[in-house]
């Protein structure tokens, strides 16, 4: 199964604080799933780390390739398609980073593991 880690997901994978549901747990370690992060978290917790809303071991552009890397998480590349299609999903969700990370599931077949269950109202497939 191919999963989109939400941004909170990925951060919470990488630095343990003991808050990944049980799912997710069991779906990270099922050897049949490849993880992926957006580039959409990229820019996310770029943002916010240097708002000092984000607090990182490291500066993003050294700590997310480390863990990345460690996890055997891919990265998947924001396609123009999902922009779009981000201002087409209903209005449910007004974030728009999760509106991007929606759209890039959907577009991929992907399933995003997030505890963010607004992102089911948007037409993901979601497991928490």
């Amino acid at each position: 199964m191919n999963v989109l880690l939400d941004t909170c997901a990925f951060i919470w994978l990488a630095m343990p604080q003991g808050l990944l549901s049980p799912a997710a747990i069991q779906v990270i370690d099922d050897p049949k799933t490849k993880l992926f992060l957006s580039h959409v978290s990229l820019l996310e917790m770029s943002l916010k780390h240097s708002l000092g809303k984000l607090n990182l071991p490291d500066q993003p552009r050294i700590w997310v390739p480390e863990q990345t890397q460690f996890h055997q998480i891919a990265t998947l590349q924001l396609e123009l398609s999902a922009i779009y299609l981000s201002g087409e999903l209903p209005r449910v969700h007004a974030d728009p980073f999760d509106r991007l990370l929606a759209a890039q599931a959907i577009e991929s077949g992907m399933t995003i593991l997030s505890p963010d269950a607004p992102l089911s109202s948007l037409g993901a497939s979601r497991i928490w």
